[in-house]
């Protein structure tokens, strides 16, 4: 009763500060956020397993004591006052001993509750630096604590900040894992985060943004496989020329594929009908070729009977040297 009157006081003073000046309110659920953190989401599940164990040893204590106290209600009437009495402490002591061992695993100072404890503190004062973070930054004059004692009879969605103080923390974690560009960048994306947040209107403008950003990747791409494509039709046909004057140089036969799909046999050489441009354009080659040949081989003629006179007026030299020596000889 005094938490909910206590409540209504604070509210009440909200109230009245509201009226003088505009005050921010914000509220977080604590639950909420552990639940999204993945370290303690991974230490409280190796604890609840603990917690299983636990129990699981808890009831084969009751177990044991049940089947004690099954045997002596059976034999009461076989055994003597004093065995009876024995069994009845063994069994009020092993009761005790369970009673013990269950107050020292889940009772209020337990061990379940201060590991909880152990593991949520650390978490919790993050969170709790973050948020004064949060209000310092954000101007926030109350933040409170949806999963706490204090009872919330009603609390807007717009003023939840439990996914702000989620991304805080998680960005907190991973910057000790970033270089010094990544979190230059991260830390770009948390401004602009945080300028949406507050900024309708600029969360609006990005959105129409990354539309038009959108849009117009899909047109590159668009623009991109039509020029593939053209490329790929035009190395295709390329390719089934090139095959075409190799089979037609080889005498071989070739199939050409028709628009409607039917394939005909096209062959070089031996055809009754008349030939194609493509037969007209080899047989040019071949002429041109013949041509070539044949002024090659004039040249070799020309050249070889101008080596063959070269050769004659050589000798014909010689031939004169010798005479006038052999003339001057028989003069002397």
């Amino acid at each position: 009763m005094k938490k909910i009157v206590l409540f209504f006081v604070c509210c009440t003073f909200i109230t009245n500060a509201q009226t003088a000046r505009g005050v921010r309110i914000g509220y977080i659920d604590m639950e909420y956020i552990l639940e999204k953190v993945p370290d303690y989401a991974e230490a409280n599940n190796q604890l609840e397993q603990k917690a299983q164990k636990w129990k699981q040893e808890i009831e084969v204590k009751k177990n044991e004591i049940k089947v004690l106290k099954d045997n002596l209600k059976v034999e009461r009437v076989l055994l003597t006052k004093e065995l009876i009495e024995e069994r009845q402490e063994e069994i009020d002591f092993l009761e005790n001993e369970l009673l013990d061992y269950q107050e020292k695993r889940f009772g209020p100072k337990g061990d379940l509750i201060l590991q909880k404890t152990v593991l949520v503190k650390p978490i919790q004062d993050q969170i709790f630096t973050i948020v004064q973070d949060v209000a310092e930054q954000r101007n926030y004059d109350f933040i409170f604590d949806k999963s706490s004692d204090l009872t919330m009879l009603f609390a807007a969605q717009r003023y939840d900040i439990s996914d702000y103080v989620v991304r805080k923390l998680t960005s907190s974690q991973k910057r000790e894992e970033m270089s010094k560009k990544q979190l230059k960048a991260f830390e770009a994306k948390e401004e602009l985060e945080e300028l949406i947040a507050d900024n309708p209107a600029v969360e609006e403008r990005q959105k129409k943004l990354d539309e038009r950003k959108a849009a117009r990747d899909s047109l590159i791409a668009v623009r991109q496989k039509a020029i593939d494509d053209r490329k790929a039709e035009a190395a295709a046909k390329r390719k089934k020329l090139q095959e075409e004057r190799d089979a037609k140089k080889n005498g071989t036969v070739i199939e050409k594929t028709s628009a409607e799909g039917s394939k005909e046999a096209v062959e070089e050489k031996d055809s009754p009908t008349s030939p194609s441009a493509d037969d007209k354009k080899t047989a040019a080659e071949q002429a041109r070729q013949k041509l070539i040949d044949d002024r090659n081989k004039k040249l070799e003629e020309r050249k070889k009977a101008l080596d063959d006179k070269k050769k004659k007026a050589a000798a014909d030299r010689e031939a004169a040297i010798k005479a006038k020596e052999q003339k001057t000889e028989k003069k002397e």
